[in-house]
């Protein structure tokens, strides 16, 4: 899937909301915060995909092989 920066908004908008909503203190807010906004950019570059095209080249046998990878792949 492509990166979904509205996602990402909506992760980052929620930690905040919810860290103006907390009674706990600013500290306790502050972790929390940091948490939730560390977690939706996590997931955030975890979504990322990797396409198929990249050259690869082997070495170190008798004869090199190059060719491209052929399918998808994720980050993380």
């Amino acid at each position: 899937m492509a990166l979904n920066k509205g996602a990402l908004m909506a992760g980052i908008k929620g930690a905040l909301d919810a860290a103006a909503a907390m009674e706990e203190g600013a500290a306790a807010a502050r972790v929390m915060l940091a948490d939730q906004i560390a977690t939706a950019i996590d997931g955030y570059v975890r979504s990322a995909d990797v396409l198929p095209g990249i050259t690869v080249v082997t070495t170190g046998t008798a004869t090199n092989h190059t060719g491209a990878t052929t399918v998808n792949g994720k980050l993380g």
